[in-house]
């Protein structure tokens, strides 16, 4: 089951930039790709750094640790040494308002 949590206003994250919120238990990074919203963990599955410092390039994220690269439209690894993908969530808006997902198991 999902339940969506507001996490901010379209307006903090202009396209080609990235936004981090903390969601359920963790934070995660909002990544606007030409006006299309993407949220993924804000963690690198190679050492643990925040994606957010790194470069949004298209839909391609980088860790500014040791350059792996994520693709965040898929979470998949692009880019070693990171080979694990990222969790990727749903988000939406409701009207200017930025929502994301979070799953209850």
């Amino acid at each position: 089951m999902t339940t969506w949590q507001s996490v901010g206003q379209l307006s903090e994250i202009p396209p080609e930039r990235v936004a981090v919120f903390h969601v359920g238990d963790h934070e995660v990074a909002v990544c606007n790709v030409n006006g299309q919203l993407y949220a993924i963990d804000d963690l690198c599955t190679h050492d643990g750094g925040s994606l957010d410092q790194g470069e949004l390039e298209g839909d391609e994220i980088e860790c500014p640790r040791h350059g792996a690269r994520f693709n965040v439209t898929t979470g998949e690894a692009i880019q070693l040494p990171a080979f694990e993908p990222v969790e990727t969530h749903e988000v939406r808006l409701e009207g200017d308002t930025v929502q994301v997902g979070v799953e209850h198991r």
